[in-house]
């Protein structure tokens, strides 16, 4: 954890992944994000700034079946959302380090947006708010 926060400070946010092992390396080169604790293949925590992202692995306790028998996996629509300052030149570095995307670019009045995914199809939201 960065040593100038206390976990009380921090937000987490905890994603279902195919691969712990996979997933640390994408957040952490494609995104700048420091590894906190790795415990693969069930688990590993990376940090960025005040955000704790938990990699929870298929061996995981929050992988495990629901009581009616769901079974939580990864993907869906919800996300992480970070701001950026030049959105086009992420998308061009994420683009020449082979990161796939989910959708364009859009532009509405608040700002840009894309929907970077990760190696298990969870959503990380790039965000430049207007006037950057």
């Amino acid at each position: 954890m960065p040593s100038d926060m206390v976990p009380s400070e921090m937000v987490n946010v905890r994603y279902l992944v195919d691969d712990v092992e996979v997933s640390i390396e994408w957040y952490t080169r494609h995104l700048g994000f420091e590894v906190l604790t790795n415990y693969a293949p069930a688990f590993a925590d990376v940090s960025r700034g005040s955000l704790r992202l938990l990699l929870s692995g298929p061996t995981s306790s929050a992988a495990r079946p629901m009581s009616d028998g769901a079974q939580p996996r990864a993907g869906g629509w919800n996300r992480i959302h970070l701001i950026v300052d030049d959105l086009a030149a992420e998308v061009a570095r994420l683009q020449a380090e082979g990161a796939q995307f989910r959708n364009d670019m859009i532009k509405g009045p608040g700002g840009a947006q894309i929907l970077l995914v990760d190696p298990s199809g969870n959503l990380v939201e790039l965000f430049q708010p207007a006037g950057r």
